[in-house]
């Protein structure tokens, strides 16, 4: 942390991060591109004295606390060897709130993300868990973590939902006041047999619950109107995969902010629903994308504005203040996405985050006084600027039309003419890829690599008919769409035809198998990280093998329920079609695609008698949470790589 250095202007620190560009590019080491950020999560105290943020100590993030006024105290750092630090955030000057993930093995030797928060005092001393005097209930609780209220002005305590059973076996999801010195905790507002989400004010106050109903299945909002008297105000069911998307209440505390599909141009965005009428106002939409995250007020959690990605983000407040200040910070730092991630109870500071595909990530704390700023980290140290690639919009038309949002990223200084080409598919697969640093892409990239990161049919961020377009298309029109834009990298020169592989995690690592098993002649080698090979063996996972529950509704929306459909889109069923090499990398202990996809899929390929290798990560979970996973995945890529498509 550069805490010692002296405050200077904003725009200093932009035109001497430009004039890295001009040095030639190089290979750094893949610890480079593979170590954790070195800052992440960072969090002001509300006096704005001290500072917290996760940073990486051999390999492992670590919660780190500085002492910002005065300056020139040694950081406090406090590791966790059991498990993994998560997150950081003040309760109030003098605790700090630290949330931690230790994957515990239960019943049936199955790794669960079995998540606690602690606090501590500013010196890293006199640590309490939270729920200290609920020991029963916190040993069957998945999570003890779920801060739900900060309310600054009540700096003792904060608001916690934790399921617990005051009435026999039977579980209520309630709301509880927890002391972050003692950590002792007492309910404030006990749930219903069907509550499964609650909604606060910022001060203390439940306004708000979420409900399930049960056949059919819906979501039910319901507003407190005290006295354990509930208003509905609002309610869908999940034919469609509908949510309530509540975000919190608008900053004047009058409506409550969810998420509504515009009936014009199928763009999600913002709706206010009033407390006192129930009428709902359009509060922001976009015409040509959704609204990718609604913007929090740190301290009340009130929603101040909205962020929407189209090739990268932007954010817009619904002050005019804090609109400006966004202005003056997009001035300072010209066509990078920088935005505050954090800021004091009183907003005199805040730590603005900067990002773009050839800008590594960098944290500044800024003085809005006198706006001037101080570095405070700076991702990725052992890179710089010309040794990433470039990276530009490919968008292009699937087969049936439907256009496709793509991003590829280019070797420095390499021509972009029969390139060797790694297609690398997002997971999720709602999620989707845009113009922003992406450690795996780079290191390709400087490898050599030409990276192209389609946005395939039912990714999100296009609206709901581009999502829907995904629905039951997974190995079929899903895959087309990838398919498609290797195609055209080959039509347009980009692409060494017989150089070509496949990579991806989750379900990118199902499209890389999908890709080896049904478009066999295409590529030249396939790698999955923690990727799904057996369909209805995630099915039955996810579901318990169940037709009737919320999650049940929305795989068979996106991957159907009919055995052989499911079995004839599985690249497990399909391993005697596969040509390629292929190299699967598993986490033992990940809980979101069980290792058994990975195991599976080997013995498959082996049973053909296809080349195929298997290697396991001890420890590790599905988002490669210690640098030594990023370490080795990199380094048995490139290895793999060079071995079937050069350098």
């Amino acid at each position: 942390m550069a805490g010692a250095r002296a405050m200077l202007s904003v725009a200093v620190f932009f035109a001497a991060a430009a004039a890295l560009a001009q040095t030639p590019p190089s290979h750094p080491p893949i610890e480079a591109f593979a170590t954790l950020p070195e800052a992440a999560h960072p969090s002001l105290s509300p006096d704005g004295k001290h500072l917290a943020l996760i940073r990486v100590r051999d390999g492992r993030p670590v919660a780190a606390i500085y002492t910002l006024d005065p300056p020139g105290k040694p950081a406090v750092i406090l590791p966790y060897d059991q498990g993994f630090i998560v997150g950081v955030k003040w309760a109030n000057n003098d605790r700090l709130l630290v949330t931690i993930d230790t994957n515990t093995r239960i019943m049936y030797d199955e790794v669960k993300p079995w998540l606690r928060t602690i606090s501590v005092d500013t010196q890293g001393q006199n640590g309490v868990t939270m729920f200290s005097n609920m020991p029963d209930t916190r040993d069957w609780n998945y999570s003890g973590s779920q801060v739900i209220d900060i309310a600054p002005d009540d700096p003792a305590h904060i608001y916690m939902a934790l399921w617990s059973n005051p009435v026999g076996r039977e579980f209520y999801y309630s709301v509880f006041r927890v002391d972050v010195a003692t950590g002792e905790a007492e309910q404030v507002l006990r749930g219903g047999a069907k509550t499964q989400g609650w909604v606060m004010d910022g001060h203390g106050h439940v306004v708000a619950r979420f409900d399930l109903e049960r056949h059919p299945w819906a979501e039910t909002l319901l507003q407190n109107e005290g006295n354990d008297e509930w208003k509905q105000i609002a309610s869908v069911d999940f034919t469609d995969d509908t949510r309530l998307d509540v975000d919190g209440l608008t900053e004047d505390g009058k409506a409550i902010v969810m998420g509504a599909i515009d009936d014009n141009t199928g763009m999600e965005g913002l709706v206010a629903t009033d407390l006192a009428t129930g009428n709902n106002k359009p509060l922001f939409f976009d015409p040509d994308y959704d609204v990718d995250d609604a913007l929090d007020d740190p301290w009340t959690g009130r929603v101040i504005g909205v962020s929407v990605i189209a090739d990268k983000p932007t954010y817009r407040y619904f002050d005019p203040g804090l609109q400006a200040d966004q202005f003056r910070l997009e001035a300072a730092f010209p066509g990078l996405d920088v935005h505050a991630v954090d800021w004091d109870l009183n907003h005199t500071k805040e730590i603005v985050a900067v990002d773009g595909p050839q800008h590594l990530t960098s944290f500044y704390l800024l003085d809005r006084a006198t706006h001037k700023g101080m570095l405070l980290s700076h991702n990725y140290d052992g890179l710089k600027q010309a040794d990433l690639g470039q990276v530009e919009a490919y968008p292009y038309a699937a087969r049936d039309g439907l256009d496709i949002h793509a991003y590829l990223t280019l070797p420095p200084g390499k021509a972009p003419t029969n390139l060797p080409v790694v297609i690398m598919p997002h997971g999720g697969p709602k999620d989707r890829d845009y113009m922003r640093f992406d450690w795996w892409a780079q290191f390709l990239a400087n490898r050599g690599y030409a990276v192209l990161q389609p946005n395939f049919r039912g990714s999100t961020g296009y609206g709901r008919k581009f999502l829907q377009a995904g629905y039951g298309e997974w190995g079929q029109k899903m895959q087309d769409d990838i398919t498609d834009g290797v195609k055209k990298l080959i039509a347009d020169g980009i692409a060494d035809p017989k150089r070509i592989c496949i990579v991806g995690a989750s379900y990118g690592g199902y499209a890389a198998l999908a890709g080896a098993a049904f478009t066999p002649d295409l590529y030249a080698c396939a790698f999955s990280w923690a990727g799904i090979s057996d369909v209805n063996e995630l099915r039955d996972v996810t579901t318990g093998d169940t037709t009737d529950t919320p999650a049940a509704l929305t795989w068979r929306l996106f991957i159907g329920d009919d055995t052989s459909k499911l079995d004839s889109i599985s690249p497990y069923e399909h391993a005697d079609q596969v040509k390629c090499p292929v190299l699967l990398m598993h986490g033992k202990d990940d809980f979101t695609v069980r290792i058994k996809q990975s195991e599976e899929m080997e013995r498959a390929l082996n049973h053909a008698g296809k080349k195929v290798q298997l290697i396991e990560i001890d420890g590790e979970s599905h988002y490669m949470q210690q640098t030594s996973t990023r370490v080795r995945v990199l380094t048995e890529l490139k290895k793999f790589l060079k071995d079937n498509i050069g350098d």
